[in-house]
């Protein structure tokens, strides 16, 4: 992936690299960044060449324009799919859900504005979120007779439980950032004008750890997630080996005991 400016191919997403950083953009702005197909597929390959970009050690997903991160999904278009088998098989294929999750590297998502439907979900793929002000989150699937499609069912429990989910998740109540923050789908809460570079600083924090230790630590959370607690230790005990034995760790820890 080269330096600067890489989503010149693309109609929907923009993909910027600076350094270890790597910088993704819906951008739909005059549809509020609605998710649609083409989305999809272009959101796909992006993800697809970050996993697989060697100099990427964070990256940033935000929403262009001042409206939105993501108003949800287009229901016209993924309403009127193709026939099952054929749906069936995109789907596999484009996974883009499960690349979100199998991403090495920490993603950190920076919302703004409307965050709806598979916006939020989209939000909840990410390990840290930052939320301007002004952000608003909501899941109003049920409102036109469908439910979420994208793990919003799944992940939002799982990140502020089974009773404030059911409340979003059968209501159609929105909350804005200050009670996302209270709830835990948020991590930090900032001023508008100050979203991009507080995304942006947290993303050079963790570019500059040693990547092998933030990888581990990140697959540690990921994976324990789904294990009991004595497995939990157990993977915690073989990624914890594994960050020990690895040449960059022995150099650091002996460079370390030299300066004391």
């Amino acid at each position: 992936m080269r330096e600067g400016q890489l989503g010149g191919g693309f109609q929907t997403i923009l993909l910027e690299k600076t350094g270890a950083i790597a910088r993704v953009t819906l951008n739909r702005p005059q549809a509020l960044n609605v998710y649609n197909v083409r989305m999809r597929d272009e959101l796909y390959q992006v993800l697809g060449a970050i996993h697989d970009d060697p100099e990427v050690d964070a990256v940033v997903l935000q929403g262009a324009g001042d409206r939105a991160f993501c108003a949800g999904a287009d229901l016209s278009e993924f309403l009127t799919a193709p026939p099952p088998a054929a749906s069936r098989r995109v789907r596999w294929e484009r996974d883009v859900w499960g690349l979100f999750l199998s991403l090495p590297q920490p993603v950190i998502a920076a919302l703004h504005g409307f965050v709806l439907g598979s916006g939020i979900e989209m939000a909840l793929c990410c390990d840290l979120r930052i939320a301007s002000e002004d952000a608003r989150f909501g899941l109003p699937e049920v409102t036109l007779g469908i439910i979420p499609a994208a793990g919003g069912s799944q992940t939002l429990p799982r990140t502020i439980g089974r009773a404030r989910s059911l409340e979003m998740l059968l209501t159609n109540r929105w909350i804005d950032a200050r009670e996302a923050m209270s709830a835990g789908l948020v991590n930090r809460v900032v001023p508008r004008d100050q979203l991009r570079e507080t995304a942006d600083r947290l993303a050079r924090q963790l570019a500059s750890r040693p990547r092998l230790t933030v990888r581990a630590t990140k697959e540690a959370v990921a994976r324990g997630a789904g294990l009991s607690l004595p497995e939990g230790f157990d993977l915690e005990r073989r990624l914890a080996l594994r960050v020990l034995s690895s040449p960059d760790t022995v150099r650091a820890l002996g460079a370390g005991a030299e300066r004391r």
